[in-house]
């Protein structure tokens, strides 16, 4: 069934929309440091019962997109195991609970570039697979950079790369960056500087 409601949805109206799914009962199948595998069983919305499997994210996403006064941008380049490829990204990584994001992204662009930055700012917020996982996401545009040594951890071997924004925009558009994160803080980004 298709409803007409204001498009974007507004955060103030998702939160009165009524759940068409009715949850029956919920199973964890599977848990350990990271994630967490949940399988309900479910009366879908057309009257039918189902099966509905989520992942829950015990870390939320953090993103940094750094910019120098030049109006370039620096990517990290890195064999992402799930995947079995090599992927050009921003600066990201996990933020545990109870860690402020600022924190977290304040750490993820040292340990990964070596910068750092006089100013953060948020560029977005999202969920980056919400059909299936509760994983969120906040990335931050970084200012005011000062170089210095990554510090990368010990399962990652990073390669980075210093491109004008424009570049970077590029990938983004010929499909040389993949990376959801990546592309919502670039995207928002150019928006930003469209206006």
């Amino acid at each position: 069934m298709t409803k007409n409601l204001p498009s974007p949805l507004p955060s103030a109206i998702s939160s009165l929309v009524e759940s068409p799914w009715k949850t029956l009962k919920k199973k964890e199948i599977y848990d350990n440091a990271w994630i967490r595998v949940q399988e309900d069983d479910v009366i879908r919305p057309d009257g039918k019962p189902g099966t509905y499997t989520t992942v829950s994210y015990k870390n939320k996403a953090i993103g940094v997109l750094p910019i120098d006064e030049q109006g370039n941008t620096y990517l990290v380049g890195q064999y992402r195991y799930p995947l079995d490829l090599y992927s050009w990204e921003i600066p990201e990584g996990g933020c545990p609970q109870g860690e402020d994001p600022l924190a977290a992204a304040m750490r993820e662009l040292k340990e990964e570039t070596g910068l750092t930055a006089a100013k953060y700012e948020v560029l977005g917020r999202s969920y980056l697979s919400n059909s299936v996982s509760d994983e969120e996401a906040t990335y931050y545009l970084a200012t005011g950079l000062t170089e210095g040594e990554a510090e990368p951890e010990g399962t990652e071997e990073l390669a980075l790369r210093k491109v004008p924004f424009s570049k970077a925009l590029e990938m983004v558009a010929s499909g040389e960056i993949t990376d959801a994160l990546s592309i919502l803080a670039i995207y928002a980004y150019a928006q930003r500087l469209n206006g």
